[in-house]
């Protein structure tokens, strides 16, 4: 049966792609370059049977007839077609979530990333832009009732992506003179599309409430975290790790200050090292030399494999931003050109106030950065999605198919992993815990607003009162957690997961051979990994 089941596998993955081109993107698969997602009534429905379908043929495979490694990757694909249904027959996000249409990262990539022939990107290019009426004309047709937090979050990021489009497109068409009336044409329909559409979102009265209720929020995290832990539980494991952090904070403060420990302590702690922070100017030269630091720590203390892949550190494209404020954007495990991995870190808007830029840059302040690039780049997001592009089965289930949960579970468990080797000392142990209060804290947030109407009042006074947080940070993370249900969580059941996977060493302390070993299984649920190597 082994046989069938790749060759039936096989064909659910292409046609996973085929309906999705962020999803062919992510994979690295440019068959689908020149198309965007297509959410208009009648695609839909072929998807939603094209996806039913794919669900029927994985579930006449017996499992018991599986090895071991087909037997997850069974798991994984049929994981990934539940999801899909739901989204779009439960969720239906692509009738309220304008974001759902944002073609920014579409365009990027071709414009961004060499990954064939300029004249070959800039084809694709022009039949994408020349797809943006129509994309967009349907996005007015299909969406209504929009929240008003992803209707203000649309504005700027379209605007964005007309921005891109004005901004970059020269960096293509130079080398293919030829096909610049073609691409001129389409680039300036599309920004007049996108700038229209920007306009009528700011129109939108106020729609339904971003808050997706219990029962569809409890469906949701169980598809994004892929685990039987329930909502309970989580809230409850959240709730006691959250008591124990702040005691740890309390008693580093206090080694800091010389101070006996308290909440007052703590404050002023965390402020004097906020003191010691990076401007526009300078987050980016200093993010790459904290990279080139974080890569010697790991070899010198043997931590994990370092891998040969290129690293772009680059200032956040506006059609990102107003999510987070920073992001690792990958090749995709498919991908057949040496392309590079983008750090994306977020400046503080040029637009902003003085004191409102002083906020921002006193949260990600130097030592904090330090923490972030742990998480974001080494030995997180970027080496652990490179070790996961060098895994190859008999299918393309794992290149295409990843878990959110394993993702950030691993960056989280890096950042703990270099504090137990002295990383940065007390000033980034401290950043270390303040984000561990946050991760914990997103797990309270995203249950409570989703589920139990946790006002914005009561968010930020947790956020800032327990959490430490900034204010400017707890406004920015008001607004995502009501625009990515169930994300938040991914951290904090991540890490416990992958936590327990390092733990599991057989030679006690995990080492690089157990941690390369963790990562050497693709990006796929803890629960798999698991599975996988016995444990």
């Amino acid at each position: 049966m082994a046989d069938p089941f790749v060759s039936r596998a096989e064909r659910v993955v292409d046609a996973l792609l085929e309906s999705d081109p962020e999803m062919a993107l992510w994979a690295g698969d440019h068959r689908f370059d020149g198309r965007l997602p297509d959410y208009s009534t009648e695609a839909v429905a072929a998807r939603v049977s094209m996806l039913r379908e794919a669900s029927h043929a994985l579930a006449e495979v017996d499992p018991d007839d599986l090895d071991l490694a087909d037997g997850v990757d069974l798991e994984i694909v049929a994981g990934q077609v539940s999801a899909q249904l739901f989204h779009l027959t439960e969720l239906r996000e692509h009738e309220w979530n304008p974001l759902q249409y944002n073609p920014g990262r579409l365009l990027n990539a071709l414009l961004t990333r060499p990954t064939d022939t300029a004249e070959v990107r800039l084809t694709a290019l022009i039949e994408r832009l020349s797809a943006i009426p129509d994309s967009l004309a349907t996005a007015r047709g299909r969406l209504s009732d929009i929240p008003a937090v992803f209707a203000e979050t649309g504005v700027g990021q379209f605007r964005g992506a007309a921005q891109l489009i004005r901004g970059r497109l020269s960096t293509l068409t130079d080398e293919v003179p030829h096909l610049r009336p073609a691409a001129s044409a389409a680039a300036d329909q599309a920004v007049t599309a996108l700038t229209d559409f920007s306009d009528w979102l700011s129109r939108q009265p106020d729609g339904r409430s971003p808050r997706l209720g219990r029962a569809l929020w409890e469906a949701k995290l169980w598809h994004s975290l892929d685990t039987p832990l329930s909502a309970s539980e989580l809230a409850r494991r959240a709730e006691a790790m959250l008591t124990q952090v702040t005691d740890e904070l309390a008693e580093c403060a206090a080694q800091l200050l010389g101070e006996p420990a308290s909440d007052d302590v703590t404050a002023r702690a965390l402020a004097k090292l906020a003191e010691d922070r990076p401007t526009n100017d300078t987050i980016l030269p200093r993010s790459r030399e904290v990279f080139a630091e974080l890569s010697a720590f790991v070899r010198e203390h043997d931590l994990v494999s370092l891998v040969d892949a290129p690293l772009d550190i680059v200032e956040m494209p506006e059609f990102a931003r107003g999510v987070s404020a920073a992001y690792v954007d990958p090749p995709g495990a498919l991908e057949t050109a040496s392309v590079p991995t983008f750090y994306a870190i977020s400046p503080a808007p040029a637009d902003w106030s003085d004191e409102r830029t002083a906020s921002f840059f006193a949260e990600y302040n130097d030592h904090m950065l330090r923490n972030l690039t742990v998480h974001e780049a080494m030995p997180g997001h970027y080496l652990q999605l490179a070790h996961a592009r060098r895994y190859r089965g008999r299918t393309r289930v794992r290149q295409t198919c990843f878990s959110g949960t394993f993702i950030e579970g691993w960056a989280v468990y890096a950042e703990e992993l270099l504090q137990s080797y002295g990383y940065g000392g007390l000033p980034v142990r401290m950043q270390q815990l303040k984000m561990r209060l946050r991760m914990i804290i997103n797990v309270l947030l995203d249950q409570s607003i989703h589920c139990d109407g946790m006002t914005e009042e009561e968010a930020l006074h947790l956020m800032v009162g327990r959490g430490h947080q900034s204010q400017e940070e707890a406004e920015g993370k008001w607004a995502r957690a009501r625009l990515s249900s169930t994300q938040l969580s991914t951290y904090f059941v991540g890490y416990q997961e992958v936590s327990r996977l390092a733990a599991a060493c057989p030679r006690g302390r995990a080492d690089r051979a157990w941690h390369d070993e963790i990562l050497s299984h693709g990006s796929i649920a803890p629960r798999h990994v698991a599975t996988l190597l016995g444990v």
